[in-house]
């Protein structure tokens, strides 16, 4: 029997937690609500994950460069960037639960099930009038809506709300060494301000032309009142993002140009075509002047694993303005009537990707449960099926017995492999549960170190997919893996 959209999102929980790959936070404390802490084999895949984006980002263009921001920034970047000001949440209570809520999030969720309804009419006229209260800031309004289209808390059942208040989401500390003399400074919300601050540092040490990107991978953190399933939304985050500088007047087309490029990469992994949707914006945030996201199917519905905004000129333009310090750039080449195009101030294309949100939609994609059952016999297996490049173990090594010099000559082949592939050994148990426990987490390969093998330099090599074993020689072993773990394979 299939198991329902709960049920797959809870095996995909706990298989995350058995096998190592995300544990809570401070467990044995009862946990940190909303912080995670990823395994020795999600930390594995996580890294696979950025070096699968710096790569596409970064190595493959050679007009996009990387960088490491800070974390703590001058408190001035978060008020000249409209954080301090406006990075706000609409909140609502419900009186009888004490649970609070984001009003938006409340609306959406209506909206989702007018639309499994049939209702379309009634979603639509929804979202019209939440994305104008919204625009307006009319709080008044979105409780309005709340109680005209008769939400419940999902707790209480009950529609005994609070009215509506902005919530800041900013985390801010204390920066000095005694408390008395020190500043407040923020745990940045998102780790784009870094690199615009650095745009004059990075285009004149690199002699960077227009258009070019700069690229980051990086914490963040968001005091989400609403924190929930599971890594999806936390405080405490990783973010890819890129920032693309352009000349003013070729943002649509450079816009264009990244919302197909970014589709491409996330499809390139083997995801169902149908599982990816374009949202597009109809409320904009203040900086922007188009944006869309790219929304993943997961268990409890589409929901963004990645934002492309054309911000225009405004973060520049800020920083030009808090700062004091012109953010322009010369640009020598002729225009199409023959002129330099001078001086301004660029505009830029952002694509901001949640590692996160792209690790769990990894680990939903790939978790299967595979019907291996005969006529003669009931069967299945759990498998994880990555795509190699991305698995945190590429080979595993089996002795088929603790002895007759079986595992040294095992030990023998890891050592001549582990230089290039994550290798794991391992002699517990019979062959098959050895098996079992590597397709579970995504292991492409297992090789069986046997008898034969002192004798004509031979292994099994067993491939996760299909189960197919074939007999080959060990010089031939890294020609086999690397034709099929390489990078190349997602993106060339």
């Amino acid at each position: 029997m299939a198991k329902t959209n709960d049920e797959q999102f809870k095996n995909v929980i706990s298989h995350a937690k058995e096998y190592g790959f995300v544990f809570q936070s401070s467990e044995i404390y009862d946990g940190l609500s909303a912080v995670y802490d990823y395994g020795q084999l999600g930390s594995e895949l996580k890294n696979n994950i950025k070096t699968y984006w710096w790569k596409a980002m970064v190595q493959l263009h050679e007009n996009i460069v990387g960088i490491d921001a800070a974390i703590f920034m001058h408190p001035k970047v978060w008020k000249a960037s409209g954080h301090v000001d406006g990075f706000n949440d609409p909140m609502i209570d419900n009186k009888d639960s004490k649970k609070r809520y984001r009003a938006d999030q409340l609306l959406e969720d209506k909206i989702a099930r007018y639309e499994k309804d049939g209702k379309t009419d009634k979603a639509a006229k929804l979202q019209a009038d939440m994305d104008a209260a919204l625009t307006a800031e009319d709080l008044p309004r979105l409780k309005t809506l709340i109680e005209e289209h008769e939400i419940a808390c999902p707790v209480s059942g009950t529609r005994n709300w609070t009215e509506v208040r902005q919530f800041n989401l900013m985390f801010s500390t204390q920066f000095g060494a005694m408390a008395e003399g020190s500043d407040e400074v923020y745990l940045r919300p998102e780790t784009a301000q870094g690199i615009f601050v650095n745009f004059l540092n990075v285009q004149k040490s690199g002699r960077m032309k227009i258009p070019f990107g700069i690229a980051q991978i990086g914490k963040a953190f968001r005091n989400e009142v609403i924190a929930r399933q599971f890594i999806m939304r936390m405080r405490e985050f990783e973010q890819m993002e890129m920032q693309f500088f352009v000349r003013p007047g070729e943002d649509q087309k450079w816009f264009a140009y990244w919302k197909e490029a970014r589709l491409k990469w996330h499809q390139a992994l083997g995801t169902t075509p149908e599982k990816y949707r374009f949202h597009d914006h109809v409320k904009l945030a203040h900086y922007a002047n188009a944006a869309t996201d790219i929304e993943f199917e997961f268990p409890f519905g589409f929901k963004e694993v990645e934002g492309i905004h054309s911000r225009t000129d405004f973060d520049l333009s800020q920083h030009q303005e808090y700062s004091g310090k012109k953010m322009q750039y010369f640009d020598n080449d002729l225009n199409e009537d023959g002129k330099p195009y001078g001086n301004y101030i660029p505009y830029v294309i952002e694509t901001s990707i949640g590692l996160d949100r792209m690790f769990l939609l990894t680990l939903i994609n790939a978790l299967e449960e595979e019907d291996l059952s005969t006529p003669e016999k009931t069967d299945s297996r759990t498998l994880l099926r990555l795509h190699p490049a991305l698995a945190p173990i590429k080979v595993a090594i089996f002795p088929l017995t603790k002895k007759d010099g079986l595992p040294e000559k095992a030990r023998e082949i890891m050592d001549q492999l582990k230089f290039d592939f994550n290798c794991v050994y391992e002699e517990k148990d019979a062959i098959g549960k050895r098996y079992r426990r590597m397709d579970a987490i995504g292991t492409p390969f297992c090789l069986t170190v046997d008898h034969q093998t002192l004798e004509d330099e031979t292994v099994t090599i067993r491939h996760r997919d299909t189960m197919e074993q074939q007999r080959i020689e060990i010089k031939e072993l890294h020609t086999i893996i690397e034709s099929k773990v390489s990078w190349r394979n997602l993106l060339s």
